[in-house]
Order: structure tokens, then C-alpha cells, then sequence
């Protein structure tokens, strides 16, 4: 099913029928604890857990919306299982979730009191519901993450191999360099005949290279890992995007603001077109300039570049009819 229609199942749920039961599931690497209307449990994860899970969770009159931890890629498994059952489900910050129990006094950290936390956030935030990502974008996101994988591995190995003296290693490095190399070259290559085969991905890629500084790279990173892009208040883009600086004030003392959370991968995208705006685009190199006029750091300057790179960007999507006027 795709994400409009999910759109409208949630949209029409949320109308329809306030008696939603929530539900924790904190997810280890081997194992995920359940709190939920039929108790509290444990099953392994892995396809015979997930699937025991949807048929727990099933068995409730009323509809039930699972919490889960983005949880290094471990939950991934359990949320496609979740939306093939057509369940709701929310992956949310673990930052966001630990906060919420400090603020409840909770202290102790074990699976199942992490699965109450995590049920209990739900009922007192009630999050938006996760939309499942489409095969495609799934692909996507695994052809990000692998070459950026593979460019953090090459640049280790080309700061190892600058220190070896013996022949084996240096020949080592080189072919080791080389693999890498050809493996990040397939990744691109395979993620630019990816969104070229997809009319969605290949129309949104077009319009955010409109932008100065935003190359196929810096698109494919956008669609992969923010592909709420173009349906986003502007402080919530920033926000996701880990550009939003966010003030730390108290009485008269105004402290500095300081950028935190967010996606990094997407923050580490928009760096690297932030800078090539800033030298490229005028209107940006303008923003830029005046800023360090009043004696902003390099640095400062630049996220804020970052911010107004990423609201543009949410902006184009959003509004096809928009036209830039410094576009490429």
C-alpha cells in the first residue's frame, strides 16, 4: 500500500475512533519487549517474532498504535511487519524518549520498563504515525547508507596506510583503497539508475538540484533519509535536518544557541552543499558575507546557510509552481 493511501487510513482512524491503545516495544539486537493491551512480553527479534507480535497485537478491539526506538537499524525489521499489518506504528528519537522518563523520575533501564516508557510516551505525546517507505525507497536508503559506509572505511584506510614503512602493507593499502573505490562507484551508479527509474524520486532529485550547491549526491542523500521533504513546516525540516538552533537562555543571561539532534547524515549532506553554495550561489554567498560582516564565527555563518539551504528545499518541493530565480 502506498503512502497516501496510509495517509488516509490514519487520517480517517484519528477521526473516527479516539479509543487508540498504545503500545511500548523496546528492541534489542536479539530480542524485543512488549507493553501492550494483552501484557507484558518477550520474543526474539527476528520474522517469527515479528510476526507474533502483529498477531498479538491483532487481537485488540480497539486500534492499536505501537512506540518504538529508532534502534541502529535492529527495529527496521519489526516496523515493515508492523505495516504489512497494517498497524500503526511511530519510530521515534531515543533522545526524545529518555528525556520524557527523566522527566517522569524514571530511573531504572530494563527492557520491559523501557517498553512502559515507551507506551507511556505515546499516551502522553501521541506522536504521528511512521509511513511505511516504498520498496524503492527502502533500496535507496540501503545504497545511501552503504556508500557512506564505504567512503568513511576509505578515508580510515588512507590515514592507516600514510604510517606503513613495509612493502605487503603498503601494496595491502593500495589494493584495499582500489575495492573500496570501485565498490563506492557501484553504489552511485546503481543509486543514479535507482531514481532514474522511479518518475517520483527522478522529478523531486531534478528540482532540488535546481538549487546551486545541490548536487545528485546531496538529492539522493534528501530522498533517501528525509523523504518527508516537501511536506514540512519550515522549523520542522530544520529541525529534522539538525540545523535548528535552539536557545539556552535563563532570567537576563541569554547563553549561546546551539544546533542539536536531528538526522545526521542529512546534516553531513547539507554541510557539503552549504559550502559549495556558498562559493557558487549569489544570494547565499550574500547571506553568508553579511553575516560574517557582524562578526559571526565561519562556522555559525554556515549553518545558518545550512537552515535556509534546507527550507528552500522544503519550500521547492512543496510548491512545484515556485520558480528560483538563482537556480542552476
Amino acid at each position: 500500500m502506498d503512502a497516501p493511501a496510509w495517509a488516509r487510513i490514519f487520517t480517517s482512524m484519528s477521526q473516527t475512533n479516539k479509543n487508540i491503545i498504545y503500545a511500548g516495544i523496546d528492541v534489542a539486537k536479539r530480542t524485543l519487549a512488549l507493553d501492550g493491551p494483552g501484557g507484558r512480553c518477550q520474543l526474539a527479534n527476528e520474522p517469527s517474532g515479528h510476526g507474533g507480535v502483529v498477531k498479538l497485537l491483532a487481537k485488540s478491539i480497539e486500534p492499536v498504535h505501537v512506540i518504538v526506538e529508532a534502534s541502529g537499524g535492529y527495529e527496521q525489521g519489526l516496523v515493515r511487519a508492523l505495516h504489512e499489518g497494517q498497524l500503526r506504528v511511530s519510530v521515534v528519537e531515543p533522545g526524545r524518549v529518555r528525556a520524557f522518563a527523566r522527566a517522569k523520575g524514571l530511573r531504572a533501564k530494563t527492557d520491559p520498563i523501557d517498553a512502559g516508557v515507551l507506551r507511556a510516551f505515546g499516551e502522553a505525546i501521541e506522536p504521528e504515525p511512521t509511513l511505511p517507505p516504498s520498496q524503492e525507497q527502502l533500496r535507496l536508503g540501503e545504497l545511501v547508507t552503504r556508500r557512506s559506509q564505504l567512503i568513511d572505511s576509505l578515508v580510515a584506510e588512507s590515514n592507516r596506510s600514510a604510517h606503513y614503512r613495509d612493502a605487503l602493507l603498503r601494496h595491502q593499502a593500495t589494493a584495499y583503497r582500489r575495492l573500496l573505490q570501485r565498490q563506492i562507484e557501484q553504489c552511485e551508479e546503481t543509486i543514479t539508475e535507482l531514481i532514474a527509474a522511479n518518475p517520483v524520486m527522478q522529478q523531486r532529485s531534478q528540482r532540488l538540484q535546481q538549487v546551486k550547491g545541490v548536487g545528485a549526491t546531496t538529492a539522493a542523500v534528501l530522498l533517501a533519509d528525509m523523504p518527508e521533504l516537501g511536506s514540512l513546516r519550515d522549523e520542522t525540516a530544520a529541525a529534522l535536518a539538525g540545523v535548528a538552533p535552539y536557545n539556552d537562555d535563563s532570567g537576563p543571561i541569554r547563553g549561546i544557541r546551539r544546533i542539536r539532534g536531528g538526522r545526521a547524515s542529512v546534516r553531513r549532506a547539507l554541510y557539503m552543499a552549504a559550502l559549495s553554495a556558498v562559493r557558487h550561489d549569489p544570494v547565499f554567498q550574500r547571506f553568508y558575507q553579511r553575516l560574517r560582516s557582524v562578526g559571526k564565527k565561519p562556522l555559525v555563518a554556515l549553518v545558518a546557510v545550512m537552515r535556509k539551504l534546507i527550507i528552500l528545499l522544503n519550500r521547492l518541493l512543496k510548491n512545484p509552481a515556485l520558480v528560483l530565480q538563482h537556480a542552476t
